[in-house]
């Protein structure tokens, strides 16, 4: 089995306004960095859409209507002060959801060992009702619902290292003790959520870093806390929302971690995957705005997947 690469030529063509950091370059940099000769086994597969029942388990369908049916002809149409949807954006949305759900299928079935989801837009900020964050639908929360609902999971878990907390996730797992949820960010930062007294049914874990943490500072937490309460759960599959913009390059934030440091938190995750969830991982893309260290950061994770 092989590590599978799914993504869509339409998670280009959401656009955004003239100089937002969440832009289509950030997927060319991903995509062309996996093209190295390294990522040459990569499986590679065009997302399908997400159905509106598989959407309809995390979001409101009054939310859901709101991205697919309100797009402007032209331009842009803001949804918030961050977050903007343009012709290509429900496209590039259905595409990017229906990606976590195929690769949870075919990590289900065998036919593949993990996943990477290279995709846009990024999904861990919004909530039930809400775009925010730059996010539109919640990509992770779809996939494991899909995995809990379709499979039968009843423990699942997923595993946040992108620089800002993962609100929308949070809120949609905080009172389901079959989901666990683990985010290790910056703190403080937008959003402004994700307090270390944030515990939901006990199955929430947030791991705050002060701004200048680098990657010491970083394992030090993955391998005193989250390893630790991952092993406790003993999750039958763990996605990951892979935000790399807690890079030192990165512009958004102010953490001090390297490409190193992602490939090797990937590495633990693998390890605990295959005692634990037969080896089920699929990682799907959420933030990394500075495109040289979002490049980089990709191979290490990739990298990491397909070796471990």
């Amino acid at each position: 089995m092989d590590t599978l690469l799914v993504s869509h030529p339409s998670c280009l063509e959401h656009e955004v306004p003239p100089g937002h950091p969440e832009c289509p370059d950030r997927l060319r940099a991903v995509l062309g960095a996996l093209e190295a000769e390294e990522f040459a086994l990569l499986a590679r597969v065009d997302a399908p859409r997400a159905e509106i029942g598989q959407l309809e388990r995390v979001h409101a369908r009054a939310h859901i209507d709101t991205i697919l049916l309100n797009a402007p002809e032209t331009g842009f149409r803001r949804l918030d002060g961050d977050t903007a949807v343009s012709p290509g954006s429900a496209e590039a949305a259905l595409r990017a959801a229906g990606a976590v759900v195929y690769a949870v299928d075919e990590v289900m079935a065998a036919r593949a060992r993990n996943a990477f989801c290279a995709i846009r837009p990024p999904g861990h900020h919004a909530e039930p009702d809400q775009a925010m964050g730059f996010c539109l639908f919640n990509n992770v929360a779809v996939g494991a619902m899909h995995a809990r609902h379709v499979y039968g999971l009843s423990r699942v878990a997923v595993v946040d290292f992108d620089v800002h907390h993962g609100n929308g996730t949070q809120a949609l797992f905080e009172t389901d003790p079959a989901f666990f949820y683990i985010s290790t960010h910056q703190w403080p930062l937008y959003p402004g959520t994700g307090r270390a007294s944030e515990r939901g049914l006990d199955n929430i874990v947030n791991v705050t870093l002060p701004p200048g943490s680098d990657g010491i500072a970083f394992r030090t937490c993955v391998e005193g806390i989250v390893l630790p309460a991952l092993e406790r759960f003993q999750p039958e599959f763990i996605f990951i929302s892979a935000g790399f913009d807690g890079h030192k390059d990165d512009p958004l934030a102010n953490l001090r971690l390297t490409e190193a440091d992602f490939g090797w938190v990937t590495e633990e995750l693998v390890k605990l995957a295959d005692r634990h969830a037969q080896g089920r991982i699929v990682s799907t893309l959420e933030g990394g705005y500075d495109l040289t260290a979002l490049a980089a950061s990709t191979r290490a994770h990739v990298r990491a997947l397909m070796l471990g």
